[in-house]
C-alpha cells in the first residue's frame, strides 16, 4: 500500500477530558513488520520524528467527525485523535482504514464499540433485544420516544444502537419539525417531551449527531426544545436572546463566510453547554465529553482562520492605533483583542506561542502603550486583560521591548511599565481589584527567577538598572507623599515626629500593595533596592507607617523592616543604626501596650530573630538606646535575652583586652620586624585590602577608611595558622559596630553576625591589625584561647538558664 502523507496534528485525550496537542506532522499508512500489521504513522515535521505508529486493528471502533477529524480509542481511557488540514486528506486515510476494516468508507463509524463490563451480557442476549426500533416520528408518540431516549442512557451498547438509528433514519430533522408544530398549536405536554428527547439526545455524546443538531438549519429550533423544561414555570427566552439581544460585532468586516458560521456555531453551542443545560451530576459528567471536545476544535480552527489572516489582523491594529478612531470603535477593537487572547487560552503550548508570537511581529505591546494611556475606562481595563496574557507568556518579551522605549520617549510617563504602575496607583475601584492583578503583572515582571534564561545573560542586570533609573521613582511616589514628615515647628532635641499617615482606606491599601512589592524587591534584588534605600532614606519613611490607624498597614510596614533585618547585611544594619530607625518600631510596641495582637508579636519576632541570629551591632544598639524602655517587658524573655547576650559581649571584650593589652596604632619594633620578614605575606594582605576597597561603593569606601582606626581600638583580631602555614583572619562585630566600627573579641558568640555579603568587611579590619600566631588543634576559622574554652562554656550554660522564658498568661485589652 502506497504511503499518502497528509498534515496532521495528533491529540490525545487527558484526564480532564480535555485534548492535548502532541504536534503537528504527515500521516501515512503502512505495513509495520514490528506491529505484524498496517498502521498509521504521523512524522513530526519539524525533525522527522516519530509521534504515532498505531495498528489499525479489525476491532477498532474509528469514528470520523466534522469532515476533517479522525478519533478512536487505543486502551481504555486512551483516545487518540487526528485532525487533517484538508478534508482531502481525511477522506484518504479514513478510506485506508475502512479498506484494512473491511468496511464501507461511507459509514462515519467502523464499529460498534462494546463496553467491556456488558460484554458477556452482550453475548447471551439474542441479537434481536440490541435493535433498537424507533416509534413513527407522529406527535402521538412522543411520550415513547422520551421513554425510549431516557432508557437507553444508562446502557453504552444501548446509546450506540439508538444513535445510529437516528442518524439512518434522519429522525432529528423530523423532530424538529414536530417541534415548530407543538409550538404552533401551544401543545405544552408534547413541548415538555420534546424537551426530555432533545436533551437526551445531547447527552449520547456523539458527534455526528452534533453536527446536524448543531447546522445552521437546525441549532436555533435545538434551543427552542431546551426552552420547555418541564420544572418551569414558564419557558426560558433563550432564542430572543441569541437573536435579539447578543449581537455579533464585526469590528473589521470578516469576509471568509466558513470563518464567520464557526463563529456563530461556537457562541451558539457554548451558549447550550453553559447557559441552557444543567450542571452535569457526578455519574452524567462525561456525558457532553464530545460536545466540550467539538467546542474546543471550533476554537482552535477560529483562532487558526483568523491568525493566517494578516490582512485582517494588520487592519485591526492599524485602526486601533489611529488617533482618527472612534471611541465606541476603538472600545469595540480592544474587546475583540481581549476576547481572541482568551479563546488562544484554549489552545496548546506550542499553538498558543505562535499565536503570541504573531501578535508580538503585528505590533500588539506598542499597541497597548497607546490604549493603555487613554482616559477611557473599559479601554485601560480590556488593555490590562491584554497585557496579562502576554507577561504571563512571555515576560521577556515585554521586557525587551520596555528597555527600547527610553531611545524613542523622552518622558518617562510615557514609558509601557509606567503606565502600568500609573493604573495602578490610580484605581478607582475601592477594593483594588485592578491594582491588585498589575501589582501581580509588575512581580513577574522584575522576577530575577525568570531572568534567567542562558539565551539573554544579561538581561537582569539590564532590566534592573532599566527598571530602577526610570520606574522606581513612579512606583514610591505615593509611598513618598503619603509619609513626609512636618519637624520644621518642633523645637530643638525633640525625637518625636509628627508624621502624615493617610487615613483613607483605599490609600491605605494601595500603599500595603507597594510594600509588598518593595519587600519582594529587598528578598530579590540586593544591590539595586540597597542603593535605592539608602540614597532615598526610604525606610525610614516606610516606618512613619507604623503609626497608621490601619493595623494592616503598620504591619506591612514592619514586615519590610524585618526582610532587610532578616539578610543580616552590615551595610543594612550601620544604616538603621545611624538613623536610629528601631525607634518607631519600639514606640510602636509601647503604644500598643499590653494588647496581645499581631503586631504585638510580629515586633517581638523581629527582636528575637536578632537575639537568636547574635547580631551584635544591633543588640548593640538596642541595649545601648532602649533597654530602660524595654526591660519590664517580662511576659516574652527576648529583651533580657537581649540584654544578656550585651553583658556577654562586653565580659568577653574586656577579657580579651585585658590578656592582650596591645593598642594597634602602635605597632612595637617586633611586629613591624615580623610583617617585614614575610614581605609574601604582606603583599597578600595589601591585595586583600586593595579588592576590599574596589568592591565598596565610594560612599561606603570613605566611611570604611575614616574609621579604620577607631576600629582597632575596641578589639584585637588574632590570626590562626591554617595547615598551609598562612595565616587565616575572622572578624565579629561588637558593641562599638553601633558607631560603625569593627572589632573581635576573646571568644564570638556561636553565630556570629556575618559582615557585608562578600565579607570584604571582616577583611579590611583584619589586614590593619598586628599579627600574634595562635595555633589551637581543632578550631575552624574562629579565633579563640584554649585556657578560656571550658570556662567560657559554662558560663554561656548558666547564662542561658538565667534566660529560660518564663510562660505567663498575657490578656488582652
Amino acid at each position: 500500500m502506497s504511503d499518502t502523507r497528509r498534515r496532521v496534528k495528533v491529540y490525545t485525550l487527558n484526564e480532564d477530558r480535555q485534548w492535548d496537542d502532541r504536534g503537528t506532522g504527515h500521516v501515512s499508512s503502512t505495513y509495520v513488520e514490528r506491529l505484524k500489521g498496517i498502521s498509521l504513522l504521523v512524522r513530526a515535521e519539524s525533525d522527522g520524528s516519530l509521534l504515532l505508529e498505531s495498528k489499525i486493528s479489525p476491532n477498532t471502533a474509528y469514528q470520523k467527525q466534522q469532515d476533517t477529524l479522525i478519533v478512536w480509542s487505543e486502551a481504555e481511557n486512551y483516545d487518540l485523535a487526528l485532525s487533517f488540514q484538508e478534508k482531502a486528506g481525511c477522506d484518504e486515510i479514513w478510506e485506508k482504514i475502512c479498506q484494512v476494516q473491511g468496511k464501507d468508507p461511507s459509514l462515519e463509524i467502523t464499529q460498534d464499540p462494546i463496553d467491556e463490563s456488558e460484554e458477556e451480557r452482550f453475548e447471551e442476549m439474542p441479537e434481536t433485544s440490541h435493535l433498537v426500533e424507533l416509534p413513527a416520528c407522529e406527535l402521538a408518540h412522543l411520550e415513547e420516544i422520551a421513554d425510549l431516549v431516557t432508557s437507553v442512557l444508562s446502557s453504552p451498547i444501548r446509546r450506540e444502537k439508538l444513535a445510529l438509528a437516528l442518524m439512518s433514519e434522519g429522525y432529528i430533522k423530523k423532530l424538529l419539525q414536530l417541534f415548530r408544530t407543538c409550538e404552533d398549536l401551544d401543545n405544552r405536554e408534547g413541548l415538555h417531551h420534546l424537551y426530555e428527547i432533545i436533551r437526551g439526545v445531547l447527552f449520547l455524546n456523539k458527534a455526528t449527531l452534533f453536527e446536524v443538531m448543531f447546522s445552521d438549519d437546525c441549532i436555533m429550533d435545538v434551543v427552542g426544545c431546551l426552552e420547555y423544561d418541564p420544572a418551569l414555570v414558564q419557558p426560558k427566552r433563550h432564542r430572543e436572546f441569541l437573536t435579539k439581544t447578543a449581537k455579533f460585532k464585526e469590528v473589521i468586516p470578516i469576509t471568509d463566510s466558513e470563518l464567520r458560521q464557526k463563529i456563530h456555531q461556537t457562541y451558539r453551542v457554548q451558549y447550550i453547554q453553559d447557559i441552557i443545560l444543567p450542571t452535569p451530576s457526578v455519574f452524567e459528567e462525561n456525558f457532553l465529553s464530545t460536545l466540550t471536545s467539538f467546542i474546543f476544535f471550533n476554537k482552535v480552527e477560529i483562532v487558526s482562520m483568523l491568525q493566517e489572516d494578516e490582512k485582517f489582523l494588520t487592519e485591526v491594529f492599524a485602526q486601533l492605533t489611529d488617533e482618527a478612531t472612534e471611541e465606541g470603535k476603538r472600545r469595540e477593537l480592544v474587546n475583540f483583542f481581549k476576547e481572541f487572547c482568551a479563546f488562544s487560552q484554549t489552545l496548546q503550548p506550542q499553538n498558543r506561542d505562535a499565536f503570541f508570537k504573531t501578535l508580538a511581529n503585528l505590533g500588539i505591546l506598542p499597541a497597548l502603550e497607546i490604549i493603555m494611556g487613554m482616559d477611557d475606562l473599559q479601554v485601560r481595563a480590556a488593555a490590562t486583560d491584554i497585557f496579562s496574557y502576554l507577561v504571563e507568556f512571555s515576560p521577556s518579551m515585554v521586557r525587551e521591548f520596555v528597555m527600547q522605549e527610553p531611545q524613542q520617549a523622552d518622558d518617562d510617563d510615557v514609558l509601557l511599565i509606567n503606565l502600568v504602575i500609573k493604573q495602578m496607583i490610580c484605581d478607582s475601584d475601592p477594593e483594588l481589584g485592578g491594582a491588585v492583578q498589575l501589582m501581580g503583572l509588575l512581580r513577574t515582571l522584575i522576577d530575577p527567577e525568570n531572568m534567567l534564561a542562558p539565551t539573554n545573560k544579561t538581561e537582569k542586570t539590564e532590566f534592573l538598572s532599566f527598571f530602577y533609573k526610570y520606574c522606581m521613582h513612579v512606583l514610591t511616589a505615593p509611598l513618598l507623599a503619603n509619609t513626609a514628615e512636618e519637624r520644621k515647628d518642633l523645637p530643638e532635641g525633640t525625637t518625636k515626629s509628627i508624621p502624615v499617615c493617610p487615613d483613607n482606606f483605599q490609600t491605605a491599601q494601595l500603599l500595603a500593595l507597594i510594600l509588598e512589592l518593595l519587600t519582594f524587591c529587598v528578598e530579590h534584588h540586593t544591590y539595586h533596592i540597597k542603593n535605592y534605600i539608602m540614597n532615598k532614606d526610604l525606610l525610614r519613611r516606610v516606618l512613619v507607617l507604623m503609626n497608621s490607624k490601619h493595623t494592616f498597614l503598620a504591619l506591612c510596614a514592619l514586615r519590610f523592616m524585618r526582610r532587610i533585618i532578616g539578610l543580616k547585611d552590615e551595610y543594612y544594619n550601620r544604616y538603621i543604626i545611624k538613623g536610629n530607625l528601631f525607634e518607631p518600631v519600639i514606640n510602636a510596641l509601647l503604644d500598643n501596650g499590653t494588647r496581645y495582637n499581631l503586631l504585638n508579636s510580629a515586633i517581638i519576632e523581629l527582636f528575637e530573630f536578632i537575639k537568636v541570629e547574635d547580631i551584635k551591632s544591633l543588640i548593640a544598639h538596642i541595649v545601648d538606646n532602649f533597654y530602660k524602655a524595654l526591660e519590664s517587658i517580662e511576659y516574652v524573655q527576648t529583651f533580657k535575652g537581649l540584654k544578656g547576650r550585651y553583658e556577654q559581649e562586653k565580659d568577653r571584650q574586656s577579657r580579651g583586652l585585658s590578656r592582650y593589652r596591645r593598642d594597634a596604632r602602635t605597632l612595637d619594633d617586633d611586629e613591624e620586624m615580623w610583617f617585614n620578614e614575610d614581605e609574601d605575606e604582606d603583599d597578600a594582605d595589601a591585595g586583600v585590602e586593595k579588592r576590599v576597597d574596589e568592591d565598596f561603593p565610594e560612599a561606603y569606601g570613605k566611611y570604611m577608611g575614616a574609621k579604620k582606626v577607631k576600629e582597632s581600638e575596641d578589639k584585637e583580631n588574632l590570626p590562626k595558622r591554617t595547615p598551609t602555614g598562612s595565616f587565616k583572619f575572622t572578624f565579629s562585630h561588637s558593641a562599638g559596630a553601633a558607631n560603625g566600627t569593627n572589632g573581635a573579641s576573646s571568644k564570638p558568640a556561636p553565630s556570629a553576625s556575618p559582615a557585608s555579603p562578600n565579607g570584604s568587611s571582616g577583611k579590611a579590619a583584619a589586614a590593619a591589625l598586628p599579627s600574634t600566631p595562635v595555633v589551637k588543634a581543632g578550631l575552624v576559622g574562629l579565633v579563640d584561647y584554649p585556657d578560656d574554652e571550658d570556662e567560657d562554656d559554662e558560663e554561656e550554660e548558666d547564662d542561658e538558664e538565667e534566660m529560660s522564658p518564663r510562660k505567663r498568661p498575657r490578656l488582652g485589652s
